[in-house]
């Protein structure tokens, strides 16, 4: 079902299975979508990554995601350009900037408890209907629901993820942070920069970093290069050379000594791979 406005503005809820899995492959510019797997042993391969996704697990993507399905039995798709709801513009009402979307170098993965299901589940029986609907408030209606998703989404997240460790205003430093690294890991690569951003000390950081979880922030900023550089090496014939230009590296030099640290082998042994990595 898919709702259109007058400017351009949709949403859409999908049912997918395999004889129509090729719409994950579909996404467009501005577009952002979730996926809700309703059975086990869904294999997806992301970003040069291999996935398996099972029954109640849902995954937020974005439109630089690159996906390929290798098995997808049954999912429920929603999904929806910056026009109908931009959650950069919003992120006051719903917060997941940084969390959810534009903000991980993995896929941000939820996974429902009983409770979450019935109240999710009730979500898309209400946006299920409204799509139906054909009146002046129809557009309003619908952003206010995909808005509920994403604060429930988020919370869900938070909880599973974060928990009680940290206070909101860190939370929402480490979500600026992430959100900053996304708009600039291809020309700042260090901490100091980013807590040069967000008026904080490097130390400030790394203690907050300490406290959410394993990755320090400056980790994150190596991980997010690393995901780029996964996606040009593997979708892209770009040279070498050039893919580490981009990525803000002086030379090939540097560039393939950053790689095969992290890596464990060279960008050219990466692409010429004959198994994709394995989440």
């Amino acid at each position: 079902m898919k709702f259109k406005g007058q400017n351009n503005e949709y949403i859409e809820i999908v049912n997918v299975n395999k004889s129509n899995a090729n719409i994950l492959n579909e996404s467009k510019q501005s577009e952002l979508c979730m996926i809700w797997f309703k059975t086990d042993n869904n294999k997806i391969n992301i970003d040069a990554i291999d996935y398996v996704f099972n029954t109640n697990d849902i995954i937020s993507l974005t439109e630089f995601h690159t996906v390929r399905v290798d098995n997808l039995i049954e999912a429920t798709l929603i999904k929806w350009n910056r026009s109908f709801y931009c959650v950069v513009d919003h992120d006051s009402e719903v917060g997941c900037k940084g969390i959810l979307y534009y903000g991980a170098s993995t896929v941000p993965i939820i996974k429902l408890d009983e409770k979450h299901i019935d109240v999710l589940s009730t979500l898309f029986k209400m946006l299920y209907i409204e799509m139906e609907s054909r009146d002046n408030l129809q557009l309003e209606m619908l952003q206010m629901m995909l808005k509920r998703l994403l604060i429930l989404c988020t919370r869900i997240y938070k909880d599973q993820n974060i928990g009680s460790k940290l206070r909101t205003q860190s939370i929402d430093t480490i979500r600026e942070y992430n959100y900053l690294v996304e708009q600039h890991f291809k020309t700042k690569h260090t901490v100091k920069e980013y807590a040069a951003l967000l008026f904080k000390s490097p130390k400030t950081l790394s203690n907050l970093f300490k406290k959410y979880g394993d990755t320090t922030p400056q980790q994150f900023i190596q991980n997010r290069l690393m995901l780029e550089a996964r996606r040009l090496l593997t979708y892209t014939e770009r040279p070498i050379s050039e893919i580490g230009f981009e990525l803000g590296f002086s030379d090939i030099q540097a560039f393939s000594r950053f790689f095969s640290k992290q890596e464990g082998h060279s960008p050219q042994k990466f692409r010429n791979r004959e198994i994709m990595p394995t989440k």
